[in-house]
């Protein structure tokens, strides 16, 4: 995981291209129909899929050398466009891609494990799993999907840190990473839907028991507030998890409210926790994230798309959340008539951002319904993402588990092997540790608003 670096668009670069773009189309898209959903989604994958190399000759499955984590976005957008749509047309470069990178069946690799953070590895988990839940074919030769889930599952929970802050994951797996002395929410929360996900699907209680230990521990930091439904970006073991870095971004509220929705799925609705956790995160990120500035159904990265300063990880993010809401409203059936006319809003939207470059490239704020000059794959992943997921109508019956058609093989040993990263429990931070952690740990001394813009995921 890396600190990203901030992609600053000025006026004076954009004018040649957006004139350009008055002559090109937007996405067509009559959200009432399902042809039409499916046509203008597949412009936006064959847009995503036009910056992966990794099929073609001399290249690396699935590999993203500058940004290992965006591969698992990637694939996962065009798990959920398979699902939804029924064109199979990525599929091989999918599969092979998720299989090339699976490491030692736990996603850590050996190209790129020294660097990583918890929630890089949790992404591709994830991406398992969907292709799991969505019979996504095993590979012939190779890890199960479903085994490389729980692989990194397995992996994740040895590195539970129980020695500060009474548990949690950190941030960052390698004590030399700036970072290392930081727990955060996309890390804890993703853990989190993880083990919740793994629970559903296999019936095995233990994962469920996880998943609560995880949650349990969020809501006694600032990372999650079970009373006002707040999620905190991240807090620091420097002074017992007591202090937050509060910017508020998407994916935070997005991944504890999916693990929510998959816990209260698995205990068949019959838990008020799970029912008031849904409700309560749903309520905040629809309120915070679908601003009544654009019409209230339009969703928005509010915390940097107003200066127009989000990086390539934070346009990621409305893509990830546009699914995980879809998810929720399949899981929780109560949310499914609140979440669509958002999901619908956005995907309207989101299409009429796509007039870049004169072939349909899209844009950043979806709000704007025009295209806003900024190009790239994390904008293509996120208008598939929202595209597709407009088809759950189509898909009442959710994802699969093990006893409802799912077939990928369990495995739940995998990744018990590999103990990298493992935090002892007596582990103390070490001068070092502080040291290699300065660049962010001096944010908590002079201010969280300045630190926290940086505080996301990296490639």
């Amino acid at each position: 995981m890396r600190l990203p670096s901030l992609r600053v668009v000025g006026w004076d670069i954009l004018c040649i291209p957006l004139l350009l773009s008055s002559l090109a189309q937007a996405i067509s898209i009559n959200i009432n129909d399902d042809q039409s959903i499916k046509d203008a989604a597949s412009t936006a994958a064959f847009g995503a899929m036009s910056y992966y190399h990794g099929n073609e000759s001399g290249q690396i499955p699935g590999a993203f050398p500058t940004k290992w984590w965006e591969g698992s976005a990637l694939f996962m957008a065009m798990l959920q466009y398979w699902y939804f749509t029924g064109d199979s047309t990525y599929n091989s470069a999918v599969s092979e891609g998720l299989e090339w990178q699976a490491g030692p069946g736990d996603y850590m690799p050996s190209n790129y494990s020294s660097y990583l953070g918890n929630d890089d590895q949790m992404f591709w988990g994830l991406a398992a799993m969907l292709a799991a839940e969505t019979k996504f074919p095993d590979r012939a030769n190779g890890y199960s999907w479903l085994s490389l889930a729980q692989g990194v599952y397995n992996t994740q929970a040895g590195r539970w840190d129980p020695a500060t802050c009474g548990g949690g994951l950190r941030w960052q797996i390698w004590p030399y990473q700036a970072g290392y002395t930081m727990k955060n929410a996309i890390s804890n929360g993703g853990f989190f839907q993880l083990a919740a996900r793994l629970a559903r699907y296999t019936n095995n209680h233990t994962y469920y028991e996880w998943g609560e230990k995880a949650w349990d521990w969020s809501c006694t930091t600032p990372l999650l507030n079970n009373k006002t439904w707040n999620v905190a970006d991240s807090t620091t073991i420097e002074d017992g998890c007591t202090s937050q870095g509060n910017n508020q971004w998407s994916y935070n509220y997005g991944t504890y409210l999916m693990g929510a929705a998959y816990m209260w799925n698995y205990t068949n609705g019959t838990n008020t926790k799970w029912e008031s956790a849904v409700n309560g995160l749903l309520n905040v990120t629809l309120n915070q994230f679908f601003p009544t500035a654009y019409g209230g159904n339009i969703m928005s990265e509010v915390l940097c798309e107003p200066s127009e300063l989000c990086n390539n990880n934070e346009v990621l993010f409305k893509g990830l959340v546009s699914s995980w809401l879809a998810f929720t409203a399949l899981l929780v059936p109560s949310t499914y008539s609140t979440i669509l006319p958002k999901l619908q809003g956005s995907a309207v939207a989101a299409a009429q951002s796509c007039t870049g470059n004169g072939n349909s490239s899209c844009g950043v704020r979806w709000h704007t319904s025009s295209w806003d000059g900024q190009t790239g794959m994390e904008e293509q992943i996120s208008v598939t993402d929202v595209l597709s997921v407009n088809l759950i109508t189509t898909k009442h019956g959710g994802p699969v588990t093990s006893t409802t058609g799912g077939n990928s093989t369990s495995d739940p040993t995998a990744g018990q092997g590999d103990k990298s990263g493992n935090t002892p429990t007596t582990h103390t931070v070490t001068t070092g540790d502080k040291a290699g952690a300065s660049i962010l740990t001096v944010g908590f001394a002079v201010g969280w608003v300045s630190l926290m813009a940086f505080m996301v995921i990296g490639g």
